[in-house]
Order: C-alpha cells, then structure tokens, then sequence
C-alpha cells in the first residue's frame, strides 16, 4: 500500500478540544463544500486520532464545528471497521442496550459504563459527497453512537446519571487536563 492511500498520513495532528470547551457542547454544522479544505480534514483526524490511540474522533473533537468523523474501530468479532462520514445521521439503533465502559479522547484517562444499543445505522457521505450506510454491531456501534453525539454537542457523561455522572465530573475537575483544575 503506498503511503499516501494510508488514511491519516498526509495529516497534521491537531490538539483535543477537552470536556468544558465551547466545540464539544455546540451542534455541529453541516457540510455544504466537499472540496480540498475537507479531505484535509479527514486526513487531519485520522492522524489526530491515531496519535491519540482512539478509535474514533469527531470534527469538533479538534475545534472544527462540522458534521465530520473517522473511525478505525473493531467490533465485538474483532473485524476492523475503518472509515469516515460526513453529515452522518443516526437512522436506527436498535438490539440490547448495553452498558459497556466508555471513554473518550476529550476526557483523558476517564470511563464510565454508559448505555448503547448493540446495534447502530449511520447514513452519511463520503468525503466526495458520495451516499454511504454504515451498520455497526457491538463495539462498533457504541462507536458509531458516540461519535453521532459529539456532532450534536453531546458527550458520553451526558447519558450519565447519578453517582456515575457525579464520579466522572468529580475526576474530570480533579485531572490535569481539566480547565477548572
């Protein structure tokens, strides 16, 4: 495989926007121009995310307020699901809901169990504006579910309630990273 056809290779690693920030708590907006400025994008995610060592990163994961993600995530049958989607919407969930850990590259070192179906239907674009569907099953689609959130402006604690919301708040004031320390 050459080096340019490697999702992430000809991105730049961007900082995180972490939990607290503006762009994590704000809708996105909808693509409109599937030009270069975009495919720049997608590659800056992917680079960004893989540096991170996650499995998937939204757009405004990186301070860019557009409806945009990549993932390279495993299911639960461990086959490696790898991609991107543009104005992405969550069509179907459906199956057992699960609450499985969680984490997320905007809350450093912090999980909590949260509740997902076992089974999502994205539909989207691809960077060329092509029409894509998306089915994830298992760890994919707790992926896929998380991911849809941040475009609305929600992360993973807000599906907390609880004593669980309270630890994950508690240790995201107390971590380094956290604005508020």
């Amino acid at each position: 495989m050459r080096n340019g056809s490697i999702p992430g290779t000809r991105g730049r690693v961007r900082p995180l926007t972490l939990f607290g920030d503006a762009p994590l708590h704000t809708p996105c907006r909808e693509v409109t121009d599937f030009g270069p400025e975009l495919a720049s994008l997608v590659e800056d995610l992917f680079a960004t995310m893989y540096a991170a060592q996650g499995v998937g990163l939204a757009a405004n994961q990186v301070g860019e307020s557009l409806r945009v993600f990549v993932y390279d995530c495993p299911d639960d049958d461990e086959v490696r699901h790898l991609g991107h989607l543009v104005n992405p919407r969550l069509v179907e969930t459906d199956g057992v809901s699960l609450r499985g850990p969680e984490g997320c590259l905007s809350l450093p070192g912090l999980e909590a169990g949260t509740e997902r179906y076992d089974h999502a239907v994205v539909e989207g674009f691809t960077v060329t504006g092509e029409p894509v569907t998306v089915h994830g099953t298992g760890f994919f689609a707790r992926c896929l579910q998380h991911e849809c959130d941040h475009l609305e402006g929600r992360v993973y604690v807000d599906h907390l309630t609880g004593w669980r919301r309270r630890k994950v708040l508690r240790e995201a004031a107390k971590a380094s990273w956290s604005r508020r320390s």
